[in-house]
């Protein structure tokens, strides 16, 4: 069982930068990929990004895709996602989430769930 644990959400104005964290504990962090996902109110979650275990790999969602940038240090078991150039419509909870291998992880199957961060863009 992984436990995860994320940090770094707030609000932050249109075009502004955050940086998310997610800290992972439980299992050997290098032998599971690691995404994030985010659901904005109203709506389901969606798929935002995944790195693999060697943090070489990554893989976007269109949306975020130029702006977003996901990253890995295993030595410290966590991964992150710096946000650039944010936009009201980014506004939403944001998980970071295990899995088992990253294609399967892009299409929503999920091992671990963090509790999710909420990260507010204003206009």
């Amino acid at each position: 069982q992984v436990e995860l644990v994320e940090s770094g959400g707030g609000l932050v104005q249109a075009g502004g930068s955050l940086r998310l964290s997610c800290s992972a504990s439980g299992r050997t962090f290098t032998s599971y990929p690691m995404g994030w996902f985010r659901q904005a109110p109203g709506k389901e979650r969606e798929f935002v990004a995944v790195v693999d275990w060697s943090g070489r790999n990554t893989r976007y969602a269109d949306s975020v895709k130029g702006r977003f940038t996901i990253s890995r240090e295993n030595d410290a078991d966590t991964v992150h996602l710096r946000m650039n150039s944010l936009k009201p419509e980014d506004t939403a909870v944001y998980y970071c989430a295990s899995g088992v291998n990253s294609d399967s992880l892009s299409r929503g199957l999920v091992v671990s769930w963090g509790q999710g961060t909420q990260v507010t863009v204003a206009s």
